[in-house]
């Protein structure tokens, strides 16, 4: 009898979920979507959303609002997010920095990434690409050292600000090459990047997105990329330890989350609509021409993803004994 009241208990809780879902199929959004990007526009974060919130735009029948919420590492868009009403009309698109980093890196945060967010679905990564200004008369990742070596103290590295992977990717180089180049931080990655253009830094751990235009225009060198195989964007260039930096990798990805209260049939639907729109070719293609990949997982596998990926940055964090407050 009680294994029969279980059945009925579980089939009506499905049925619900379905009708649910249809409802929210039916009447969301009734209004524009915010979508907020925790860093300044211009930068991989920036692109990636502005990607994926016009193809929601299209999908829904509704607009889908970018809105940058720059500063502290990403921090200060993702508090928003966490803040925000749980009905499906604030998402925020995460990534490394905020969401896997920023816990360890940050004493004061007001929220846990992983107890107040709602892992919606994974978007894309792609490898951080070590860039430099054509000024820098390096060719390759063993004349950066070289050089660095040679002048210690004189070569700055931008990045996307205090704590973010760009920062953190730097400073590892700086512990496993021995060099000593200068943190130069920015309000985002596209402040970052546009003055690495303009030379008023040498060079730059940047996500694919913002660099590709640069690197295709000569107006940036591509040096080296930090993931553990060769990027299909960027079949060209050398991974790190191709390059003889050995057991160097790094991967940024980007995510949909959404407050931790929302409900989970609107957050199922959100996950089926942006998987949908991740396995067309044309998100495939314009993903790739920013140097990214698309990917899908789960709604599980997405969760269980961000929190090994929040452990090994904690790991990593430790062992660099870098603080941002």
């Amino acid at each position: 009898m009680i294994a029969a009241l279980r059945i009925v208990s579980s089939m009506l809780a499905a049925l619900a979920c379905t009708y649910a879902a249809g409802v929210y199929g039916q009447s969301y959004p009734a209004k524009p979507v915010r979508l907020i990007i925790p860093f300044a526009p211009g930068g991989g974060s920036d692109l990636m959303g502005r990607l994926l919130a016009q193809r929601l735009g299209d999908r829904f029948g509704q607009q889908f609002v970018v809105d940058n919420r720059p500063g502290a590492g990403g921090s200060i868009g993702t508090e928003a997010a966490v803040k925000a009403p749980p009905d499906g009309y604030t998402l925020v698109l995460g990534s490394t920095s905020e969401i896997s980093i920023n816990p360890s890196l940050y004493t004061r945060l007001s929220y846990n990434t992983l107890r107040d967010l709602a892992p919606v679905a994974i978007v894309a990564y792609t490898p951080l690409v070590l860039v430099v200004h054509p000024s820098m008369p390096t060719r390759s990742v063993k004349e950066v050292i070289a050089l660095a070596k040679a002048r210690p103290g004189d070569i700055n590295f931008a990045s996307a600000g205090n704590g973010t992977t760009t920062h953190l990717t730097g400073e590892l180089f700086r512990s496993a090459t021995g060099v000593n180049v200068v943190h130069v931080p920015y309000k985002g990655g596209g402040p970052a990047v546009a003055e690495l253009v303009g030379g008023q830094t040498q060079m730059m751990f940047s996500t694919a997105p913002p660099v590709m235009p640069f690197v295709q225009g000569g107006r940036l060198r591509a040096l080296a990329v930090t993931t553990a195989r060769r990027s299909a964007a960027l079949k060209d260039i050398p991974t790190m330890q191709e390059a003889g930096v050995k057991g160097f990798e790094v991967t940024y990805w980007w995510g949909v989350f959404a407050p931790s209260a929302t409900g989970k049939s609107l957050v199922a639907l959100l996950h089926k609509e942006i998987n949908q729109i991740l396995r067309t070719p044309d998100m495939i293609a314009a993903v790739a021409k920013q140097g990214a990949e698309a990917a899908t997982m789960t709604i599980e596998q997405f969760a269980d993803f961000v929190k090994a990926d929040a452990a090994k940055w904690a790991q990593a964090v430790k062992i660099s004994g870098a603080k941002a407050d």
